[in-house]
C-alpha cells in the first residue's frame, strides 16, 4: 500500500466525475473490467482461485498443473494493480509497501510455493480495497458538502420567475426559496419570514429564524456585518415560510464552496505525525530490503540450505511492511476532518487538528466571542447643570457616524429616548483605541475612554466626570466622556453581557484538560475582570491594543500550546500568533476561513469543546494506531526469522492494517461526552 495514502485531494463534482462505491486505484484500459469495483473484483477471483486450487490440491488430491495454473489466476488477480503501483512508484524513486509485497510473492513462487504466493496477494488485495472502501466512507462524507446546494434556481429576472442553474446566479438577483426546500446561494431575505435549518454549514441544532432586512441599498453594500437573522447560506433548508433571497455571492465563491475547498486542501497537507512516519518509512523500507538481502545470501556464510533461507528472508518481507503504520495518520485524519465538517466546525488538515488536540491554554477574545457583541446602552450620568437630553443628543449625534459596535448599541437605544431628532454633526475622525472626534454646533466633540482627555487638549474632566466613570467602570460598564469643546457633558455607560452557555464551555473545557484561559480585551481592566469572572475564566487582561493581544499570546506560547478565540477579522494578528487559531462565527465571511486554522461556522462558543474532544480523541487514535502498526511489525519479524511461515504473517499483517483503519473510522461517529 502506498506510503501516501489518504493525502490525495478532494475533488468537487465539476472536476472530476463522482467516485465509485470503492475508493482505490484509478484504473484504466484492460485494468477497467469491472469499472469502479475493480479493486474488488479482482481481489475475490484472486480469493477465488487460491482456494479452488488449495481444494483441488489438499483435499481432492489433484496434483499437476491444474492447481498451478489457479495460483497464478490468483497472482495475476491479485498482484496486477498493485504491480502498476509499484512500478509507479519505483519510476518515481520511492521504494513502497507495495514493491515489497510482489518481491515477496515472487520469492514465494521462485522456491515453487505457488499457494502462498497466491494467498499474501489476495489477502493484501483484499485488503488494499477493504482499506480504499473504508478510507472512501471518510472521504465521502466530506464530498457530500458538495452536493448540499441544489443544480437549479428558481430566479425572478425583469418581472419574469425563471429556473437556471446556481453556477448562472449572478451577484444582484432575487431568488424565491419556496418552503421546505434547499437555499441554493448565499444571501439576505428581501421579503418573506422563514425559519432556516442551517446545521449543514454552522452545526447549529436549532432552527434560525429570519426576517427581511430594512434597508436593501446598505444590506448590499454591507452583507457580512448583518444580522443572522437576515443572512442566508447556500445548502441550508428553508422551513414553512417563502422567502425572497438577494443573492450577496457566486456560486464559486459561496460559503458552501470555500468550505469544500477549504477542505479538499485540508486533506492534501499533512500532520506532525504523518510527516515524521513518512520520513521513518522512507528510511525504514529500503532498510528491510538491505535486510532481506542479507538474510538470502547469508547461507553463504553459514551453510544453511538456501531453499530455507530465502523462504524466511520472503516471511520476513512480509512481516517488515509497515501497511498500518502508512495509514494509521491519514485514516484519523480525515475520519476526524470529516465528522468536525458535519458538526460546523472546520479544520484544515492534520497539523492543527492534533495541535487543537493538544491545547494547554487557551485565550478568548471578548467582544462577540466571550460577550455577545451586541452592547446596549444602560447609564447616562449627565454633568453639574447638564440636561441629560443635552448629553444624550450630542452622543447620538456623534456616534450615528460611526460603525463600531458600542456606537450602534447607542444610537439604537438612545434615539428612542430622544424628544426631539438627534442633531447632525460631521468630520467623524477615529482616535484608535481612545475614541472619536468630530464636529457639531461648530465646536469639536470628543468621545471616548477617559484616558483620552489626558492626551488631548483642553481642560482636565472635573472630579464629578472621573468617579462617574469611576463607578460605572466598577460596575462592568464600558464608559465613554463626552465633552463638546471645553465643556464635559457627561459620561456614558454601555454593557456588553455575556454569551449564554459560556460558563459551561469553559467548565467542559477544564474536564478536557485545558489548563489557564484568560480573556484579551481592548477595554479597561474592571470591565474585563467582570466579565471573566462572570463566566469562570482564570484571567483577564484588558486595555489591550491588537498589538498588545500578540504580545500576550506570545507570552502564553511560551508556557506551551495555547488556541486564540476570535471572529476572525479584528483578532487576525493574535490567531495567526497562537499556535491554534479559532474563528466564531466564521460562515459567509471570507477573513475569518482564510485566517483561522479551526473556523467555528456558527456563532456559537459551544463548538468548542466538541472540536478539543475531537482532537484529543484524533490524537489518542492516532497514538492507539501507532502502537498497533508498529508494535505487530516488532513482533512478526522475531516471529518469521525463527521460523513462522509467510501465510499467518499474511494474516496478521493484513489484520492489523483492518484493525487500524478500523479504529480511525470510529472518528466518524464520535460523539460529544460533556
Amino acid at each position: 500500500m502506498s506510503a501516501t495514502l489518504g493525502t490525495e485531494p478532494i475533488l468537487d463534482a465539476a472536476d472530476r466525475a463522482p467516485r465509485g462505491e470503492h475508493d482505490g486505484h484509478d484504473h484504466d484500459g484492460l485494468l477497467d473490467v469491472f469499472g469502479a469495483r475493480t479493486e474488488i473484483a479482482f481481489s475475490l477471483l484472486a480469493g477465488a482461485a487460491v482456494l479452488t486450487g488449495w481444494i483441488l490440491e489438499t483435499v481432492a488430491d489433484v496434483e499437476g498443473a491444474v492447481p498451478t495454473v489457479l495460483f497464478l489466476a490468483a497472482y495475476v488477480f491479485g498482484g496486477s494493480l498493485t504491480l502498476r503501483e509499484a512500478y509507479q512508484s519505483v519510476r518515481a524513486g520511492r521504494f513502497e509497501i507495495d514493491f515489497l509485497m510482489l518481491v515477496a510473492a515472487v520469492g514465494a513462487a521462485a522456491l515453487g510455493k505457488f499457494f502462498e504466493g497466491g494467498l499474501l496477494l489476495f489477502l493484501f488485495s483484499l485488503g488494499h480495497s477493504l482499506e480504499h472502501y473504508a478510507m472512501g466512507r471518510a472521504k465521502r462524507a466530506i464530498e457530500a458538502l458538495a452536493e448540499l446546494a441544489p443544480k437549479t434556481a428558481l430566479v425572478r429576472r425583469d418581472g419574469a420567475e425563471l429556473e437556471v442553474a446556481v453556477e448562472a446566479l449572478a451577484v444582484g438577483d432575487t431568488v424565491i426559496v419556496r418552503p421546505n426546500s434547499r437555499i441554493p446561494a448565499d444571501g439576505f431575505v428581501l421579503d418573506g419570514t422563514s425559519s432556516v435549518d442551517q446545521a449543514p454549514i454552522t452545526g447549529e441544532s436549532v432552527p434560525v429564524d429570519k426576517q427581511p432586512v430594512e434597508d436593501r441599498t446598505h444590506a448590499a453594500q454591507a452583507s457580512d456585518s448583518l444580522d443572522a437573522s437576515n443572512r442566508v447560506f447556500a445548502g441550508t433548508i428553508n422551513g414553512t415560510g417563502a422567502l425572497d433571497i438577494y443573492v450577496t455571492r457566486r456560486a464559486a465563491d459561496n460559503t458552501l464552496a470555500r468550505v469544500v475547498q477549504l477542505v479538499s486542501e485540508a486533506e492534501t497537507g499533512q500532520s506532525p505525525t504523518q510527516q515524521f512516519t513518512n520520513r521513518f518509512e522512507r528510511y525504514f523500507v529500503p532498510a528491510v530490503i538491505l535486510f532481506v538481502l542479507g538474510l538470502t545470501v547469508s547461507p553463504v556464510f553459514t551453510g544453511e540450505d538456501f531453499g530455507d533461507s530465502f523462504y524466511r528472508a520472503m516471511a520476513v518481507l512480509v512481516a517488515a511492511s509497515p501497511c498500518a503504520l502508512a495509514i494509521a495518520t491519514p485514516s484519523a485524519v480525515l475520519s476526524a476532518v470529516a465528522r468536525a465538517g458535519r458538526s460546523g466546525v472546520l479544520v484544515k488538515g492534520g497539523g492543527p487538528l492534533e495541535d487543537l488536540g493538544q491545547l494547554q491554554s487557551i485565550a478568548f477574545d471578548k467582544t462577540g466571542t466571550v460577550t455577545e457583541g451586541k452592547p446596549r446602552l444602560t447609564d447616562v450620568v449627565a454633568g453639574d447643570g447638564i440636561p441629560e437630553a443635552r448629553l444624550l443628543r450630542a452622543a447620538v449625534a456623534v456616534e450615528r457616524l460611526s460603525d463600531h459596535p458600542l456606537a450602534r448599541a447607542i444610537v439604537r437605544d438612545g434615539v428612542p429616548r430622544l424628544a426631539e431628532e438627534p442633531a447632525t454633526a460631521t468630520e467623524l475622525q477615529s482616535i484608535i483605541g481612545r475614541g472619536v472626534r468630530a464636529s457639531l454646533d461648530d465646536q469639536t466633540i470628543h468621545v471616548g475612554k477617559l484616558a483620552l482627555f489626558a492626551e488631548i487638549d483642553g481642560a482636565a474632566p472635573p472630579t464629578t466626570i472621573v468617579a462617574a466613570v469611576e463607578t460605572l467602570e466598577t460596575a462592568g460598564r464600558t464608559t465613554m466622556v463626552v465633552r463638546h469643546g471645553d465643556e464635559y457633558l457627561g459620561v456614558i455607560g454601555v454593557m456588553d453581557t455575556a454569551r449564554a452557555g459560556v460558563a459551561e464551555v469553559v467548565h467542559d473545557l477544564r474536564q478536557l484538560g485545558v489548563r489557564r484561559m484568560v480573556m484579551l480585551s481592548g477595554d479597561n481592566q474592571r470591565v474585563a475582570n467582570a466579565i471573566a469572572g462572570e463566566v469562570g475564566l482564570d484571567d483577564a487582561r484588558g486595555d489591550l491594543m491588537p498589538a498588545d493581544k500578540v504580545t500576550e499570546i506570545t507570552a502564553l506560547r511560551a508556557q506551551g500550546t495555547v488556541g486564540m478565540v476570535g471572529d476572525g477579522v479584528n483578532d487576525a494578528p493574535a490567531l495567526a500568533s497562537a499556535t491554534v487559531g479559532i474563528a466564531m462565527g466564521a460562515a459567509g465571511s471570507d477573513v475569518a476561513l482564510e485566517t483561522a486554522d479551526i473556523a467555528l461556522m456558527g456563532d456559537d462558543l459551544r463548538r468548542l469543546p466538541f472540536a478539543v474532544g475531537l482532537g484529543r480523541t484524533t490524537n489518542a487514535i492516532i497514538r492507539q494506531n501507532l502502537i498497533v502498526s508498529l508494535g505487530i511489525v516488532a513482533i512478526l519479524i522475531p516471529a518469521t526469522l525463527l521460523g513462522l511461515g509467510i501465510g499467518p504473517a499474511v494474516f496478521v499483517h493484513e489484520g492489523s492494517t483492518l484493525l487500524v483503519v478500523g479504529n480511525a473510522l470510529r472518528l466518524l461517529a464520535y460523539r460529544e461526552t460533556t
